[in-house]
């Protein structure tokens, strides 16, 4: 005679095992490690000021 199984407990193991295996992809898709997020950060903000100290003043 075979194993009795909880059909809910399969389904809801399966679906968090699903879940955890789509987080997984969405961090190494999405995930920046914090000194990363920094110079990204850095770098936005040099080319930020290097762009307003190239605009003409315009006579008023």
């Amino acid at each position: 005679m075979g194993e009795i199984v909880n059909l809910n407990r399969v389904r809801k193991s399966k679906a968090r095992a699903e879940k955890e295996t789509k987080a997984e992809a969405n961090r190494v898709k999405f995930g920046l490690s914090k000194a990363e997020k920094q110079a990204v950060r850095r770098e936005r903000e040099r080319q930020t000021e290097d762009l307003d100290g190239k605009k003409l003043d315009t006579p008023t």
